[in-house]
């Protein structure tokens, strides 16, 4: 898992409210289990029309936000159900963070074990956010998970709260997996042992 430490970037502007899972990547696309290639088919409902035509005012297509690494948007991110397909869709496209007043528990859970960072700040905050991404490429958004900080373009900073573990683990580039192979060399005297012990197991 690629580590996250400071970014800096053009943010997208979502200025909605309940965002859902099916919205973010529709059921359609949750037959692989594959981590990769689910970009393509990120908010798949809203930026295509039926036939397969880009819709260029969808905010991700617009010229300013295509390439974009954050997003700001409305309550209640990542609501509906607990799909992980669905950090794996915004990680795939380039999302390496997003922001808002709250999230959906477990969406929020499986965006720091995909190397996502969810930010929850006040409305006040997100107003700000959201005024200054809508700008465009003439502002920047810096998001610091070290100092747990994020600055607008303007320079106004807002401070963000986060789990001291979930920020250990995302500052390391560490998953499940990343942790449990931190215990490599306890897990192999474990396993030497118990051959040793327990043969017949």
């Amino acid at each position: 898992m690629e580590k996250f430490t400071t970014l800096t970037g053009i943010a997208a502007p979502m200025p909605l409210v309940n965002i859902d899972t099916d919205m973010i990547i529709p059921k359609q696309f949750l037959k692989t289990i594959a981590r990769t290639g689910l970009g393509k088919n990120l908010f798949d409902e809203m930026r295509y029309t039926l036939d397969g035509a880009e819709i260029p005012d969808f905010v991700l297509y617009q010229p300013a936000y295509r390439k974009s690494q954050i997003i700001v948007a409305g309550d209640n991110f990542g609501c509906g159900s607990s799909r992980e397909h669905a950090p794996w869709a915004l990680l795939d496209f380039g999302i390496r963070s997003v922001i808002a007043t709250s999230f959906a528990d477990i969406f929020y859970n499986n965006c720091f074990k995909n190397g996502i960072l969810p930010v929850v700040l006040p409305q006040e905050a997100i107003d700000h956010l959201m005024d200054d991404a809508k700008k465009g490429e003439n502002a920047r958004i810096t998001i610091d998970l070290d100092s747990q900080t994020v600055t607008a373009s303007d320079g106004k900073s807002f401070a963000f709260q986060v789990d001291p573990f979930k920020k250990h683990c995302l500052m390391n580039g560490l998953d499940d997996i990343g942790l449990t192979l931190e215990k490599a060399a306890a897990i192999d005297t474990f396993e030497t042992r118990n051959a040793t012990l327990r043969p017949w197991a």
